[in-house]
């Protein structure tokens, strides 16, 4: 090949591979960091706390006992800095996509603001736990699916942020990605 002909092949090349980069979907770059930042966040050691994660940014903030039904008794929530488990992944999910996606509230929020992933999840969607059904939408737990029938979740009152299986859970609604 002449020397213009691969001058010109070079900033080609270039061109075509930034192409296909710019047009492959925002979440498939994402989700690997979303499992990464679990992990991490994981190892913080961060404490349940029921409505932790709820401040008007993501994060560990104090919760709340307005609902609360665990087992410690009197509810410790309003008096701890942590997360719960929506309080989590919306934490995950805002530090992998650079702004707060999920947004405030609760897991029933949250899914809303998803796609379903019908098939093959990959590591990094969010697996929720409940009933999802046409326009019915009770859930009640959520984590940071890892692959392998793991996930990374704020389980309950008394835990830390960690891993769990998914076997064994008869109440899986369904993976969802952003």
């Amino acid at each position: 090949m002449s020397r213009r002909r691969t001058a010109l092949a070079l900033p080609a090349a270039l061109l075509l591979v930034l192409t296909v980069a710019a047009s492959v979907p925002v979440s498939t770059w994402t989700q690997p960091r979303v499992v990464r930042l679990a992990y991490e966040l994981g190892r913080l050691g961060v404490v349940y706390s029921w409505g932790g994660g709820h401040a008007e940014l993501p994060g560990p903030s104090t919760g709340t006992c307005q609902g609360y039904q665990g087992r410690i008794r009197p509810c410790p929530a309003a008096r701890t800095r942590g997360l719960d488990c929506s309080g989590f992944t919306r934490w995950v999910y805002a530090l992998a996509h650079g702004r707060d996606v999920l947004g405030p509230g609760n897991t029933d929020d949250h899914v809303r603001r998803l796609h379903r992933v019908p098939s093959a999840p990959r590591p990094g969607d969010l697996v929720f736990f409940g009933v999802i059904a046409g326009d019915t939408v009770r859930t009640h737990h959520v984590g940071v699916y890892l692959g392998g029938d793991l996930m990374m979740n704020a389980p309950e009152t008394g835990a830390r942020v960690r891993v769990d299986r998914l076997a064994g859970r008869k109440d899986l609604a369904g993976f969802y990605r952003y």
